[in-house]
Protein backbone atom coordinates (compact mmCIF):
# COMPACT_ATOMS: atom_id res chain seq x y z
CA UNK A 1 0.00 0.00 0.00
CA UNK A 2 0.85 3.46 -0.58
CA UNK A 3 1.35 5.76 1.80
CA UNK A 4 -1.38 8.27 1.96
CA UNK A 5 0.96 11.48 3.46
CA UNK A 6 4.58 11.22 1.55
CA UNK A 7 6.37 13.87 3.52
CA UNK A 8 8.82 12.09 5.17
CA UNK A 9 9.38 9.75 1.81
CA UNK A 10 9.65 13.23 -0.30
CA UNK A 11 12.50 13.94 1.89
CA UNK A 12 14.94 11.22 1.26
CA UNK A 13 17.50 11.78 -1.64
CA UNK A 14 16.57 9.99 -5.20
CA UNK A 15 16.93 6.15 -4.52
CA UNK A 16 20.07 6.51 -6.48
CA UNK A 17 22.06 8.30 -4.24
CA UNK A 18 20.95 6.51 -1.21
CA UNK A 19 24.06 4.56 0.34
CA UNK A 20 25.32 1.87 0.02
CA UNK A 21 23.62 -0.28 3.22
CA UNK A 22 24.39 -4.25 4.60
CA UNK A 23 20.71 -5.10 5.09
CA UNK A 24 20.67 -8.52 2.76
CA UNK A 25 22.18 -10.28 5.37
CA UNK A 26 19.08 -10.22 7.47
CA UNK A 27 17.12 -10.98 5.11
CA UNK A 28 14.14 -8.88 5.87
CA UNK A 29 10.83 -8.99 3.58
CA UNK A 30 9.85 -6.02 0.95
CA UNK A 31 6.83 -5.48 3.43
CA UNK A 32 7.16 -4.96 7.08
CA UNK A 33 5.61 -3.17 9.98
CA UNK A 34 8.03 -3.31 12.83
CA UNK A 35 5.12 -3.10 15.46
CA UNK A 36 3.65 -6.30 14.15
CA UNK A 37 6.99 -7.88 14.52
CA UNK A 38 8.02 -6.59 17.89
CA UNK A 39 4.27 -7.17 18.98
CA UNK A 40 1.80 -8.78 17.62
CA UNK A 41 4.34 -11.78 16.75
CA UNK A 42 5.56 -12.16 20.04
CA UNK A 43 1.84 -12.70 21.18
CA UNK A 44 1.51 -16.19 20.50
CA UNK A 45 4.47 -17.54 22.92
CA UNK A 46 4.87 -14.70 25.21
CA UNK A 47 1.59 -13.17 25.40
CA UNK A 48 1.24 -13.63 29.26
CA UNK A 49 4.53 -12.47 29.71
CA UNK A 50 4.83 -9.15 31.70
CA UNK A 51 5.95 -6.80 28.38
CA UNK A 52 6.13 -3.54 30.45
CA UNK A 53 6.32 -2.84 34.23
CA UNK A 54 5.97 0.34 36.77
CA UNK A 55 5.10 0.93 40.25
CA UNK A 56 1.74 1.63 39.86
CA UNK A 57 0.71 -1.68 36.74
CA UNK A 58 1.98 -4.56 34.78
CA UNK A 59 0.69 -4.74 31.29
CA UNK A 60 1.58 -8.16 29.66
CA UNK A 61 2.60 -8.69 25.95
CA UNK A 62 -1.69 -9.04 25.23
CA UNK A 63 -2.46 -6.21 26.84
CA UNK A 64 -0.12 -4.17 25.59
CA UNK A 65 -1.33 -5.25 22.29
CA UNK A 66 -4.75 -4.85 23.47
CA UNK A 67 -4.14 -1.36 24.39
CA UNK A 68 -1.92 -0.43 21.14
CA UNK A 69 -4.50 -1.63 19.05
CA UNK A 70 -7.48 0.52 20.67
CA UNK A 71 -5.16 3.39 20.55
CA UNK A 72 -4.65 2.84 16.79
CA UNK A 73 -8.47 3.02 16.54
CA UNK A 74 -8.46 6.43 17.79
CA UNK A 75 -5.93 7.87 15.38
CA UNK A 76 -7.32 6.63 12.68
CA UNK A 77 -11.31 6.43 13.72
CA UNK A 78 -11.50 9.86 15.37
CA UNK A 79 -8.25 12.30 15.01
CA UNK A 80 -8.16 12.47 11.07
CA UNK A 81 -4.86 10.25 11.00
CA UNK A 82 -3.51 8.77 8.01
CA UNK A 83 -0.59 6.61 6.68
CA UNK A 84 2.76 8.79 6.68
CA UNK A 85 1.72 11.64 9.44
CA UNK A 86 4.20 12.81 12.12
CA UNK A 87 2.71 12.65 15.50
CA UNK A 88 4.59 13.94 18.27
CA UNK A 89 4.96 11.99 21.31
CA UNK A 90 5.50 13.91 24.73
CA UNK A 91 5.83 12.06 27.83
CA UNK A 92 8.28 10.40 30.56
CA UNK A 93 9.30 6.75 29.88
CA UNK A 94 5.76 5.27 30.81
CA UNK A 95 4.28 2.13 29.33
CA UNK A 96 1.26 4.83 27.22
CA UNK A 97 4.42 6.28 25.67
CA UNK A 98 5.90 3.41 24.31
CA UNK A 99 1.23 2.38 23.55
CA UNK A 100 1.59 4.97 21.62
CA UNK A 101 4.44 4.89 19.77
CA UNK A 102 3.37 1.26 18.44
CA UNK A 103 0.20 2.28 17.91
CA UNK A 104 1.80 5.29 15.10
CA UNK A 105 3.66 2.68 13.66
CA UNK A 106 1.31 0.05 13.14
CA UNK A 107 -1.11 2.74 11.75
CA UNK A 108 1.64 3.17 9.30
CA UNK A 109 2.58 6.96 10.73
CA UNK A 110 6.28 8.40 11.45
CA UNK A 111 7.15 8.66 15.15
CA UNK A 112 8.36 11.87 16.79
CA UNK A 113 9.40 11.41 20.32
CA UNK A 114 10.59 14.08 21.64
CA UNK A 115 12.48 14.82 25.48
CA UNK A 116 10.32 15.71 28.42
CA UNK A 117 13.25 18.21 29.18
CA UNK A 118 12.59 19.77 26.03
CA UNK A 119 10.45 23.69 26.29
CA UNK A 120 8.43 25.38 23.91
CA UNK A 121 11.33 26.88 21.40
CA UNK A 122 13.07 23.64 20.57
CA UNK A 123 9.71 22.02 20.70
CA UNK A 124 8.52 24.56 17.83
CA UNK A 125 11.43 23.76 15.96
CA UNK A 126 10.60 19.90 15.96
CA UNK A 127 6.82 20.44 14.77
CA UNK A 128 7.96 22.77 12.18
CA UNK A 129 10.21 21.30 10.43
CA UNK A 130 8.80 17.62 10.55
CA UNK A 131 5.34 19.06 9.29
CA UNK A 132 3.50 17.72 12.67
CA UNK A 133 -0.14 18.43 12.85
CA UNK A 134 -1.33 15.70 16.09
CA UNK A 135 0.69 15.52 19.21
CA UNK A 136 0.09 13.11 22.19
CA UNK A 137 1.10 14.13 25.64
CA UNK A 138 0.79 13.05 28.97
CA UNK A 139 -1.12 15.50 30.83
CA UNK A 140 1.76 16.85 33.04
CA UNK A 141 3.74 18.09 29.80
CA UNK A 142 0.51 19.83 28.13
CA UNK A 143 1.58 23.31 28.69
CA UNK A 144 5.12 23.48 26.34
CA UNK A 145 3.14 22.12 23.32
CA UNK A 146 -0.10 23.93 23.50
CA UNK A 147 -1.35 25.53 20.09
CA UNK A 148 1.96 24.37 18.37
CA UNK A 149 -0.08 21.51 16.81
CA UNK A 150 -3.21 21.17 14.73
CA UNK A 151 -4.39 18.83 17.34
CA UNK A 152 -3.13 18.15 21.06
CA UNK A 153 -4.40 14.98 22.57
CA UNK A 154 -3.82 14.46 26.14
CA UNK A 155 -3.20 10.94 27.45
CA UNK A 156 -5.95 11.02 29.53
CA UNK A 157 -8.52 12.07 26.36
CA UNK A 158 -6.71 9.08 24.37
CA UNK A 159 -7.93 6.77 27.60
CA UNK A 160 -11.27 8.30 27.19
CA UNK A 161 -11.62 8.03 23.15
CA UNK A 162 -10.11 4.12 23.41
CA UNK A 163 -11.86 3.00 26.50
CA UNK A 164 -14.73 1.84 24.00
CA UNK A 165 -12.65 1.06 20.55
CA UNK A 166 -11.66 -2.50 19.71
CA UNK A 167 -8.97 -4.21 20.73
CA UNK A 168 -8.04 -5.65 17.12
CA UNK A 169 -6.71 -3.57 14.55
CA UNK A 170 -4.97 -4.26 11.22
CA UNK A 171 -2.00 -3.33 11.03
CA UNK A 172 -1.34 -0.86 7.61
CA UNK A 173 1.16 -2.94 4.80
CA UNK A 174 3.79 -0.65 5.39
CA UNK A 175 7.30 -1.49 3.09
CA UNK A 176 10.52 -2.51 4.94
CA UNK A 177 11.69 0.76 4.14
CA UNK A 178 8.77 3.07 5.00
CA UNK A 179 9.79 5.79 7.51
CA UNK A 180 8.32 4.64 11.01
CA UNK A 181 10.43 6.97 12.91
CA UNK A 182 12.74 10.82 13.20
CA UNK A 183 14.70 11.52 15.32
CA UNK A 184 16.43 14.53 16.14
CA UNK A 185 19.92 15.09 17.63
CA UNK A 186 21.12 16.63 19.85
CA UNK A 187 22.18 20.01 18.30
CA UNK A 188 25.78 19.64 19.46
CA UNK A 189 27.03 20.81 15.88
CA UNK A 190 23.95 22.98 15.18
CA UNK A 191 20.49 23.63 14.68
CA UNK A 192 19.30 19.45 15.69
CA UNK A 193 18.65 17.48 12.29
CA UNK A 194 15.64 15.25 11.63
CA UNK A 195 17.05 11.71 10.66
CA UNK A 196 15.08 9.25 9.48
CA UNK A 197 14.49 5.83 10.00
CA UNK A 198 12.66 2.88 8.32
CA UNK A 199 10.88 0.18 9.91
CA UNK A 200 13.53 -2.48 9.20
CA UNK A 201 15.90 0.08 11.12
CA UNK A 202 13.99 -0.53 14.03
CA UNK A 203 14.76 -4.32 14.00
CA UNK A 204 18.21 -3.96 12.78
CA UNK A 205 19.61 -2.66 15.84
CA UNK A 206 18.07 -5.18 17.27
CA UNK A 207 19.41 -7.96 15.16
CA UNK A 208 22.55 -6.58 14.91
CA UNK A 209 23.93 -4.89 18.53
CA UNK A 210 20.99 -6.28 20.52
CA UNK A 211 21.27 -10.04 19.90
CA UNK A 212 25.25 -10.20 19.03
CA UNK A 213 26.51 -8.37 21.81
CA UNK A 214 23.90 -7.85 24.69
CA UNK A 215 22.30 -10.91 24.07
CA UNK A 216 18.99 -10.99 26.11
CA UNK A 217 16.97 -13.76 26.71
CA UNK A 218 13.13 -13.99 27.27
CA UNK A 219 13.65 -14.13 30.85
CA UNK A 220 15.43 -10.65 31.11
CA UNK A 221 14.19 -7.98 33.20
CA UNK A 222 15.27 -4.45 31.46
CA UNK A 223 15.94 -1.14 33.01
CA UNK A 224 17.61 1.99 32.48
CA UNK A 225 17.34 5.76 33.04
CA UNK A 226 17.61 7.00 28.78
CA UNK A 227 14.46 9.00 27.68
CA UNK A 228 12.40 6.62 24.83
CA UNK A 229 12.71 9.40 22.75
CA UNK A 230 16.72 9.03 23.22
CA UNK A 231 17.45 6.67 20.81
CA UNK A 232 19.67 4.47 22.96
CA UNK A 233 16.66 4.46 25.22
CA UNK A 234 14.34 3.26 22.23
CA UNK A 235 16.59 0.29 21.85
CA UNK A 236 17.51 -0.63 25.48
CA UNK A 237 14.36 -0.21 27.13
CA UNK A 238 11.42 -0.90 24.35
CA UNK A 239 12.55 -2.53 21.23
CA UNK A 240 15.72 -5.04 22.46
CA UNK A 241 13.38 -6.45 25.12
CA UNK A 242 10.40 -6.82 23.25
CA UNK A 243 12.53 -8.72 20.07
CA UNK A 244 12.74 -11.38 22.22
CA UNK A 245 9.64 -11.21 24.85
CA UNK A 246 11.64 -10.11 28.20
CA UNK A 247 10.11 -7.20 29.92
CA UNK A 248 11.27 -3.67 30.63
CA UNK A 249 10.97 -1.55 33.77
CA UNK A 250 10.17 1.41 33.25
CA UNK A 251 11.16 4.38 35.54
CA UNK A 252 9.78 8.14 34.92
CA UNK A 253 12.91 9.78 36.75
CA UNK A 254 15.41 7.29 37.16
CA UNK A 255 18.11 9.14 39.57
CA UNK A 256 20.87 6.82 40.50
CA UNK A 257 19.74 5.84 43.88
CA UNK A 258 15.92 5.52 42.55
CA UNK A 259 17.39 3.29 39.75
CA UNK A 260 19.61 0.90 42.64
CA UNK A 261 16.06 0.45 44.86
CA UNK A 262 14.43 -0.55 40.93
CA UNK A 263 17.00 -3.24 40.29
CA UNK A 264 16.74 -4.77 43.32
CA UNK A 265 12.61 -4.83 44.09
CA UNK A 266 12.20 -5.94 40.42
CA UNK A 267 15.35 -8.32 40.14
CA UNK A 268 15.94 -6.47 37.08
CA UNK A 269 19.14 -8.23 35.25
CA UNK A 270 19.99 -6.23 31.99
CA UNK A 271 20.80 -2.47 32.88
CA UNK A 272 21.36 0.74 30.12
CA UNK A 273 22.46 4.15 31.44
CA UNK A 274 25.45 6.69 30.97
CA UNK A 275 28.81 6.41 32.75
CA UNK A 276 27.85 9.79 34.46
CA UNK A 277 25.38 7.00 36.43
CA UNK A 278 27.09 4.52 36.64
CA UNK A 279 29.67 6.29 38.36
CA UNK A 280 26.71 8.04 40.65
CA UNK A 281 25.43 4.35 41.47
CA UNK A 282 29.03 3.59 42.21
CA UNK A 283 28.96 6.73 44.72
CA UNK A 284 25.57 6.01 46.25
CA UNK A 285 26.65 2.32 46.95
CA UNK A 286 25.97 -0.64 44.93
CA UNK A 287 28.23 -3.59 46.06
CA UNK A 288 25.95 -6.06 47.58
CA UNK A 289 22.99 -4.69 46.26
CA UNK A 290 22.53 -4.98 42.45
CA UNK A 291 23.21 -9.01 42.30
CA UNK A 292 20.28 -9.98 39.63
CA UNK A 293 21.84 -7.92 36.88
CA UNK A 294 24.21 -9.46 34.28
CA UNK A 295 24.46 -7.21 31.76
CA UNK A 296 25.12 -3.69 32.04
CA UNK A 297 25.40 -1.32 28.63
CA UNK A 298 27.05 2.17 29.11
CA UNK A 299 26.77 4.82 26.01
CA UNK A 300 25.71 8.39 25.52
CA UNK A 301 29.30 9.50 26.48
CA UNK A 302 32.88 8.48 27.06
CA UNK A 303 33.17 5.40 29.22
CA UNK A 304 36.51 6.16 31.71
CA UNK A 305 38.54 3.07 32.42
CA UNK A 306 38.67 4.00 36.01
CA UNK A 307 35.09 3.69 35.79
CA UNK A 308 34.71 0.25 34.29
CA UNK A 309 37.08 -0.79 36.71
CA UNK A 310 35.27 0.90 40.09
CA UNK A 311 32.02 -0.80 38.46
CA UNK A 312 33.94 -3.80 37.76
CA UNK A 313 35.46 -4.21 41.11
CA UNK A 314 31.52 -3.84 43.34
CA UNK A 315 29.44 -5.73 40.81
CA UNK A 316 32.02 -8.42 39.32
CA UNK A 317 30.17 -7.10 35.81
CA UNK A 318 32.20 -6.11 32.85
CA UNK A 319 30.41 -2.47 31.60
CA UNK A 320 29.67 -2.99 27.88
CA UNK A 321 30.34 0.00 26.33
CA UNK A 322 29.17 1.07 22.37
CA UNK A 323 29.81 4.27 20.33
CA UNK A 324 26.64 4.65 18.59
CA UNK A 325 24.86 7.84 16.72
CA UNK A 326 21.13 8.82 16.17
CA UNK A 327 22.11 9.10 12.61
CA UNK A 328 22.86 5.59 12.87
CA UNK A 329 20.09 4.46 15.17
CA UNK A 330 22.17 2.65 17.66
CA UNK A 331 25.10 1.54 18.71
CA UNK A 332 27.73 0.28 15.94
CA UNK A 333 31.34 -0.11 17.84
CA UNK A 334 31.08 -2.50 21.10
CA UNK A 335 32.09 -5.36 22.86
CA UNK A 336 30.81 -7.49 25.65
CA UNK A 337 32.77 -10.32 27.80
CA UNK A 338 36.10 -11.68 26.43
CA UNK A 339 35.83 -9.30 23.93
CA UNK A 340 35.98 -6.11 26.07
CA UNK A 341 39.51 -4.48 25.99
CA UNK A 342 39.55 -2.49 28.83
CA UNK A 343 39.83 1.55 28.02
CA UNK A 344 38.65 0.70 24.80
CA UNK A 345 35.35 0.79 23.28
CA UNK A 346 35.53 -2.32 21.04
CA UNK A 347 35.07 -3.11 17.78
CA UNK A 348 32.49 -3.08 14.79
CA UNK A 349 29.59 -4.47 15.83
CA UNK A 350 28.74 -7.96 13.51
CA UNK A 351 26.86 -6.25 10.83
CA UNK A 352 28.61 -3.42 10.41
CA UNK A 353 32.04 -1.89 9.08
CA UNK A 354 34.33 0.70 10.18
CA UNK A 355 37.21 2.18 9.26
CA UNK A 356 39.18 5.65 10.74
CA UNK A 357 39.91 7.81 7.59
CA UNK A 358 41.38 10.67 6.58
CA UNK A 359 39.45 13.46 4.41
CA UNK A 360 39.97 11.31 1.29
CA UNK A 361 38.86 8.33 2.55
CA UNK A 362 41.73 6.68 2.86
CA UNK A 363 42.50 4.33 5.91
CA UNK A 364 45.36 5.89 7.85
CA UNK A 365 47.60 3.65 10.96
CA UNK A 366 47.51 2.84 14.05
CA UNK A 367 47.51 6.32 16.11
CA UNK A 368 46.57 8.60 13.52
CA UNK A 369 43.78 11.08 14.39
CA UNK A 370 41.29 10.79 11.78
CA UNK A 371 37.19 10.45 11.16
CA UNK A 372 35.65 7.18 12.16
CA UNK A 373 33.70 5.99 8.46
CA UNK A 374 30.34 3.51 9.50
CA UNK A 375 28.48 2.04 7.52
CA UNK A 376 25.93 -1.12 7.86
CA UNK A 377 22.23 -2.17 7.86
CA UNK A 378 20.76 0.89 9.52
CA UNK A 379 21.68 4.70 8.21
CA UNK A 380 20.31 8.09 7.72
Amino acid sequence: MTLVDTFAADGLPPREQWPDLLIEPLGYPDRLNCAVALLDDMVAEHGDRPAFVTDDETLTYRELKAKVDRIAHVLVDDLGFVSGNRVLLRAPNNPTLVACWLAVAKAGGVVVATMPLLRRKELTDVVERAAIGLALCDDRLLDEVEGLCDRLVSFSELDRLAADKPDAFEAYDTAADDMVLIAFTSGTSGLPKGTMHFHRDVLAICDTFSREVVKPRPDDVFIGSPPIAFTFGLGGLVTFPMRVGAATVLLEKAAPDVLIEAIERHGATVCFTAPTAYRAMLAAGVEGRVKTLRRCVSAGETLPLGTFEAWRAATGIKLIDGIGATEMLHVFISAADDDIKPGATGKPVPGYEARVVDDDMNDVGPGVVGRLAVRGPTGC
